[in-house]
């Protein structure tokens, strides 16, 4: 018993110690000379201008604003930093509803899409093709492709069928929405 008493009362001294500053100052010189630290000069004024810099760069970023419309049952979704940038035109609303005919005609009539999200360099879409019990996600832009999810999906010819038909489509939907975004590009006088 008087032994963890020892060690209890041992601790409790160097934690005084630590505290007041005599050991960490030893330590700290034995760690620079050592070598295993370094320290720089740092002058108080040039912390502050880093500082200014970062609080500026920070302000600059714009916020992402976004509007929906509702086109022929569908949704599409614009994304922007200025009222010009949500505004959906004719060939726009067109473009989408196509989209949404081309798939039900080329893939699979049994389908439930979701929002396509327009961004001024990137499109993204998914939905759920039914009969499969597969979700679907297209994107053009950073992360080109055709992505597909689901739960014990049955490896047949139907499957590879299915996979290839949404292969097929994905070519069109990238060189469709591709036109759109140079087009909003194009338009946008705020650049």
């Amino acid at each position: 018993m008087s032994n963890s008493y020892d060690e209890i009362k041992k601790l409790l001294r160097n934690s005084r110690d630590i505290l007041h500053g005599s050991e960490i100052q030893e330590s700290r010189e034995t760690l620079l000379k050592s070598g295993l630290i370094m320290e720089m000069d740092v002058k108080p004024e040039n912390i502050a201008v880093d500082s200014e810099e970062e609080i500026e760069l920070d302000t600059e970023q714009k916020e992402d604003k976004q509007k929906s419309y509702r086109v022929s049952g569908g949704i599409i979704t614009l994304h922007g930093e200025d009222k010009q940038d949500l505004e959906l035109s004719t060939d726009e609303k067109m473009a989408f509803q196509e989209t949404m005919d081309e798939f039900v005609d080329g893939v699979s009539d049994l389908s439930d899409f979701e929002t396509l999200n327009l961004y001024e360099d990137n499109v993204d879409w998914s939905g759920n093709i039914i009969d499969y019990d597969i979700q679907f996600y297209f994107t053009i832009g950073e992360k080109n492709g055709v992505y597909i999810n689901g739960n014990m999906i049955k490896l047949d010819d139907e499957l590879i069928e299915l996979v290839n038909k949404l292969t097929v489509y994905y070519e069109k939907f990238k060189s469709k929405w591709a036109k759109i975004i140079a087009q909003r590009k194009k338009t946008n006088p705020g650049e």
